[in-house]
């Protein structure tokens, strides 16, 4: 596994909605899956969020805490656990840290 400091453009969006934009992608890569992008919280609108009380543990990075995808407004389609983040990760994986990452079977991500 390995964490890699990204100069791409990553925008996120979920049902036409911009949800992050970063220039400062975290790129974690593990043997036999898809590259992950880790976005800064501060490149995330968290506003468009709420935590759930999900909670899955990986041990190659520690306990990941998910949210869910409440929109912009009441009348949006709720997107469970679509987002996770790992509070406290191993120490092989410490940049990851409050990092967040989108599931890409419901956000779509650019990259450019």
């Amino acid at each position: 596994m390995e964490v890699v400091r990204g100069t791409q453009h990553v925008k996120v969006t979920i049902d036409g909605q911009v949800v992050a934009e970063t220039d400062r992608p975290l790129l974690l890569h593990e043997t036999g899956l898809p590259v992950r992008y880790y976005l800064p919280p501060e490149d995330v609108d968290l506003t468009l969020f709420e935590p759930t009380d999900t909670r899955t543990t990986c041990p190659f990075k520690g306990e990941a805490a998910y949210w869910t995808y409440i929109g912009p407004d009441s009348g949006a389609e709720l997107r469970p656990d679509v987002v996770w983040t790992y509070a406290q990760p191993i120490d092989a994986v410490p940049e990851i840290k409050n990092h967040l990452s989108f599931y890409d079977a419901v956000a779509e991500i650019t990259v450019s």
